[in-house]
């Protein structure tokens, strides 16, 4: 069980790794190497989730409600199988 609560663990760091490089451009050739491993290491989850829930549109701006879900979802998961 402390396998899956650690797994879960790493994959919400993740996320909120994800989130903040997001708000970064793309810079220098390590700056994208990190970014691409988060990417790639998030993707499969959040992409299904992103067709299923699309952006909520706020005037001009799209805010993507992804990571949230996902968010909200690991933290339900962790507090079921993790206490």
């Amino acid at each position: 069980m402390a396998v899956v609560c650690f797994a879960l663990t790493a994959f919400l760091i993740l996320i909120f790794a994800r989130i903040i490089l997001s708000w970064f451009p793309p810079g220098g050739s390590t700056f994208e190497a990190i970014q691409g491993f988060v990417w790639t290491g998030t993707e499969w989850l959040m992409g299904p989730l992103r067709r299923v829930l699309p952006p909520v549109r706020l005037g001009a701006v799209a805010l993507d409600l992804s990571p949230l879900v996902v968010i909200i979802g690991i933290s339900v998961l962790q507090g079921v199988l993790c206490r």
